[in-house]
This record gives C-alpha cells, sequence and structure tokens, in this order.
C-alpha cells in the first residue's frame, strides 16, 4: 500500500521485525515509562498480538524518527471477533453477526514532541486510506483514559453514557468484575469538563459517529481505564470523509 506524503513526515507501513521493535518502543515510551503502568524489563511494549498486526508508522523525514505509531488487525467478519485484542475484555458475542469485514485499532500513540495537528491529520488519513482499501465496515478498538480513579472522569462518562452509547445490536457485555458500570447512575454533567477530559482518539472516533460501550474496564497493568469503541464506516459523515481522504 502506498502513502503518499509531503512536507516533514512521512506515513508507511512497517516491513520487518526492526520496524516493529521501534513502535513497541515509542509505545513503551508512551504508554509505560511514565504513567505508572507494570513496568517492562526490555523497554519494549510487546505482546502476541503484534504478529499478526500491520503497523502504521509516521517518522520525521529530516531525523528519521518515530513519531506515531498504530496497530491494525484486519478479521474478515464478525465471526471472528474472538481473536481480537478487545475480546479479551469484552464479551462482544453481538458482534459475531457483524456481516462486513472489520478492523481493530490499537496502541496508537504519539511522541510527546510531535503531538501536533499535522501528524494526527496524516494518521487519520493513513487510517482512511488502509480502510478504504480493505472495504473494510467497522472500526473497533479500546479508548484509553489516565489512570484508574473512575471518578476523575465521571462527566466524561456520564457524557458517554447520555449520547453515545453502542446499539443494543451491537453492545459489549462484561466479561469480567474489574469494571466501572456508567450505564448506571450517572445523569447531570458538566459538558465542558466531559469534553476537556476525554481522551483526543476518542473525541475523534465520535465525531465520525462512533460509539462506546456502557462500561469502563479498569486495566491495572497499563494504569488505564478504557472504553469498547466502535465506528461503523457507513454512518461517518460525507463531508468528513473528503476531508481525511484529503489527507
Amino acid at each position: 500500500m502506498r502513502f503518499a506524503f509531503k512536507g516533514r513526515y512521512r506515513v508507511r507501513l512497517a516491513t520487518d521485525g526492526d520496524d516493529v521493535r521501534r513502535a513497541q518502543a515509542l509505545r513503551h515510551e508512551t504508554f509505560i515509562a511514565h504513567s505508572g503502568a507494570a513496568p517492562r524489563e526490555d523497554t519494549l511494549d510487546a505482546d502476541r498480538f503484534d504478529a499478526i498486526c500491520d503497523h502504521m508508522l509516521i517518522e520525521d523525514t529530516d531525523t528519521g524518527d518515530l513519531v506515531c505509531c498504530f496497530r491494525l488487525l484486519p478479521i474478515e467478519s464478525g465471526a471472528e471477533i474472538g481473536g481480537t485484542y478487545s475480546a479479551q475484555f469484552y464479551d462482544l458475542e453481538a458482534l459475531r453477526a457483524f456481516p462486513g469485514r472489520l478492523v481493530e485499532l490499537g496502541r496508537f500513540c504519539v511522541h510527546p514532541d510531535h503531538r501536533n495537528g499535522q501528524v494526527l491529520r496524516i494518521a487519520w488519513g493513513a487510517l482512511t486510506r488502509y480502510v478504504d482499501a480493505r472495504d473494510i465496515k467497522l472500526l473497533i478498538g479500546c479508548s484509553s483514559f489516565h489512570g484508574v480513579d473512575a471518578e476523575t472522569y465521571r462527566d466524561t462518562f456520564a457524557l458517554l453514557r447520555e449520547r453515545h452509547l453502542a446499539p443494543t445490536r451491537w453492545l459489549p457485555r462484561p466479561k469480567g468484575a474489574d469494571i466501572f458500570d456508567f450505564a448506571r447512575g450517572l445523569r447531570r454533567f458538566d459538558p465542558m469538563q466531559a469534553m476537556r477530559l476525554m481522551p483526543p482518539l476518542l473525541r475523534g472516533y465520535l465525531s465520525m459517529g462512533g460509539w462506546v460501550s456502557d462500561h469502563a474496564v479498569i486495566d491495572r497493568d497499563m494504569n488505564t481505564l478504557h472504553v469498547f469503541t466502535g465506528v461503523e464506516i457507513a454512518s461517518v459523515p460525507e463531508r468528513m470523509r473528503r476531508a481525511l481522504r484529503r489527507a
């Protein structure tokens, strides 16, 4: 797959093990080193899913440094949903009936020195090219909140409950006991506070018509709370599709 680029950054898929290790090192720096997550002795954030995923890389053309990466696990239909990273944490039985191709996006991270609009536009544009090329119908993943104190994000979870829950036919169910069930009891919220505390990646998903699970999983190993997130490609507004393809 080819990606056109100009200016400071270029985007490509990983081609070998060295590329994947560079992504794992950036992920460790972003998710592990300064986050309170359980330390990894080898300074790499790696797991068994890396071997079966495509890894998208965005590099600085001047230095060759890796500035952003994420991984993509394409599956042919909902019947294969049990083989995804998310299925470790959520009961995704309802999505087994999904009729089209899916892709799971994970481990999205940006180097602290390159957290700017240009990198994010390139990342979303590359993802759009990938989705178009493979005729993907549903994008899924886990959207992470830093830390495991759900009360910190009470307004955000209340907003998600009020406006962005998954359709009943696709709604993930709890799989473990270590969760925060925000579908119950949260009513009033401060919209500005809710958006201020919402992770940027999740804001992006929601702007495309995305939806979330009705509970957050408490992941103590990664020191995060995360919600299952889905974006049905057919629901993405046409004006946004055009903008993403221009990126």
